[in-house]
């Protein structure tokens, strides 16, 4: 039996936001070392891993495709997307996620929780001058006490799964 995990975001507490605004709410998730944050409202549920029906000429990091109630949905692992090596262990879940009008499944180590940043805590990425591609980081939060201070990417997800080596959405322009 799959464990699912209703996300309801409530009205008003964030939209696509931008780096400074006054509050932001995110899930948070693991890949490998790093922690990971997405708009909690792109977040339809949370499920647990499934393999899916894998598509013949999708790219490694495509798993294939999913039907959660009647709806086919495909599945990207963000740890190939990122470049790390695959893993799957009990805490492996897939983020269903609503971008652009289609649902889309994300393949994470591990969900930790929602949190609400407050602007002051959010500063921009860095410039890496073409090195690294950080279009699809919106932000880069600090997290955790003082004595114990943790970094959280912000990604901008729709964003992520509109590139030109995935193509899942039509992004709209900021």
């Amino acid at each position: 039996m799959t464990a699912v995990i209703e996300v309801s975001a409530r009205p008003g507490s964030g939209t696509a936001a931008q780096v400074g605004e006054a509050a932001r709410e995110c899930l948070s998730f693991r890949l490998g070392d790093e922690e990971y944050g997405i708009d909690i409202l792109r977040v339809q549920e949370i499920r647990g891993y499934e393999a899916p029906t894998r598509i013949v000429g999708a790219p490694p990091f495509v798993r294939g495709v999913l039907n959660l109630r009647g709806v086919v949905v495909p599945i990207v692992d963000l740890r190939l997307r990122f470049g790390l090596e695959e893993k799957f262990d009990a805490a492996t879940v897939t983020v269903v996620l609503t971008l652009g009008g289609r649902t889309i499944g994300a393949v994470v180590d591990a969900v930790s929780d929602v949190l609400r940043l407050a602007g002051s805590q959010i500063k921009p990425a860095p410039e890496f001058s073409g090195v690294v591609d950080a279009s699809t980081i919106d932000g880069i939060a600090t997290i955790g006490d003082a004595a114990h201070p943790r970094m959280l990417i912000l990604m901008d997800i729709e964003r992520l799964m509109s590139g030109s080596d995935i193509g899942l959405v039509e992004h709209a322009a900021h």
